[in-house]
């Protein structure tokens, strides 16, 4: 009788019941970069050997604008990680070159012979 008066309850959402809007991920550095069009590299682990820690590993993450910049630069390989591989192992090879060469440079040369009208050899 009080449906026919009032009319049928509609049912109530509770707050729990309510739809929340979803959250986007916030997107990472990675994806913004691939995104933009711009190459992306990144470092992101490094492993130790605990009882010889000048043997380890670092874990690299890359977008593909990366890998085809290294390619037109003239990195080959057969997968995209030997590209990459090839390309950090170059640039861990410009480093020990430049500590080096900044070392020999302050040590100065290290034995230096007279040969004389005007000749110096330096060893």
């Amino acid at each position: 009788m009080f449906e026919k008066i009032f009319g049928k309850k509609k049912p109530v959402k509770t707050p729990e019941a309510q739809e929340k809007p979803k959250k986007t991920p916030k997107k990472s550095e990675k994806e913004l970069a691939t995104e933009r069009g711009d190459p992306y590299v990144a470092v992101l682990g490094l492993e130790l050997d605990e009882m010889d820690p000048s043997q380890g590993a670092f874990e690299l993450d890359w977008n593909d604008k990366f890998v085809a910049n290294l390619v037109r630069a003239g990195y080959q390989g057969k997968t995209d990680a030997d590209i990459v591989d090839q390309w950090f192992q170059n640039v861990c090879r410009h480093v020990v070159m430049e500590t080096w060469e900044q070392d020999q440079a302050q040590q100065g040369p290290s034995n230096k012979r007279d040969l004389g009208d005007g000749y110096t050899e330096v060893t």
